[in-house]
């Protein structure tokens, strides 16, 4: 259990560097080139791990880092950032905190993880908290901006689990690294075709990339999808929802923003719904632990068979006289 919480808590890393990634995006980086913007989130993010890694793909993970780049980089990248310029935070927002319900809905059929009751009950109490805090019915909702978020909930949805399901084995940090280059490469073809010349740079925009690259892709992507290795879908779907509620404190200390009592209402509600996503030990699971203790102590585990009575009568006849006659 120990390890699962470690587990929780590195995870937990992905969407605090998200929600801090909004602000840094709104307030440094250029607004009009979101595949420029994409492509140099990516592809130095994929360069960085793979240098580290030193691997290359081998086999069927060629394809599966294509399919997975673009469906968790290329097409998540410019959906987010399309609906982070159409809607207000707290819309784009609350449509992406439908995601654990997503996750949870396609890890059933895809890597045949049921979905658990308290799971479902802390995405309900998730998503409601998220709607308690950043909707105020003052919003502008433009219809574009809503698909453009839903679709990319579902999208990063599905491939979050197919990431999930392709689980062989493989480096966490290779595969991570193969998908943000493949998204990168695809991306950037596009954005010259698309955007023309890339944008000037000031210092701070300089900056405010590398804190993307490093920590909001590199890091975030790496622990995230070691998250969904080692935890179930419903868990690491319900971390997720710690993305708003990190944009939320961000602006209450950065712009000195004050909490209103429905905001801290939403926050607990969140918060419990996280809770409930925690990893429970199971009966099977603490047998495994039990197994894995007795192979660590080098132990032989105790086994307990009948084992044939013996005769009270000794053997008789010249053959059991011969058994009993000790060799010379």
């Amino acid at each position: 259990m120990e390890a699962k919480l470690r587990g929780v808590v590195l995870t937990a890393i992905a969407p605090v560097a998200w929600g801090t990634n909004y602000f840094v995006t709104h307030e440094f980086l250029p607004a009009d080139h979101p595949l420029y913007g994409a492509a140099l989130r990516a592809l130095p993010a994929g360069l960085v791990l793979l240098l580290l890694c030193r691997k290359r793909p081998r086999g069927a993970w060629w394809w599966r880092s294509a399919v997975l780049g673009v469906l968790n980089v290329s097409v998540f990248f410019v959906l987010v950032y399309v609906a982070s310029q159409l809607l207000p935070t707290s819309v784009a927002a609350t449509v992406m905190a439908v995601a654990p319900l997503a996750m949870m809905l396609m890890a059933w059929p895809l890597v045949s993880e049921r979905p658990a009751v308290p799971h479902l009950a802390g995405a309900v109490l998730g998503l409601g908290g998220v709607c308690l805090m950043l909707l105020t019915g003052a919003e502008r909702v433009s219809l574009p901006g809503v698909l453009a978020s839903a679709v990319a909930m579902v999208v990063s949805s599905f491939g979050y689990i197919l990431a999930k399901r392709w689980n062989d084995g493989t480096d966490v940090l290779a595969s991570t690294a193969w998908q943000l280059v493949a998204g990168g490469l695809f991306l950037l073809p596009a954005a010259v075709l698309v955007e023309g010349q890339p944008p000037a740079l000031s210092v701070p925009a300089l900056l405010a990339f590398a804190y993307v690259t490093l920590v909001a892709t590199a890091l975030a992507f790496t622990v995230w999808f070691a998250g969904l290795r080692q935890l179930p879908a419903g868990t690491v779907g319900l971390i997720g929802l710690l993305n708003p509620v990190t944009g939320v404190l961000l602006g209450t200390v950065l712009a000195a923003e004050s909490l209103t009592v429905r905001q801290m209402a939403g926050l607990a509600l969140v918060l419990t719904g996280v809770m409930l996503g925690r990893p429970q030990a199971s009966s099977r699971k603490a047998a495994g632990r039990a197994a894995g203790w007795w192979r660590a102590t080098g132990s032989t585990r105790p086994r307990f068979r009948a084992r044939p009575a013996r005769c009270s009568t000794p053997p008789t006849g010249p053959r059991s006289a011969r058994a009993r006659t000790p060799d010379r």
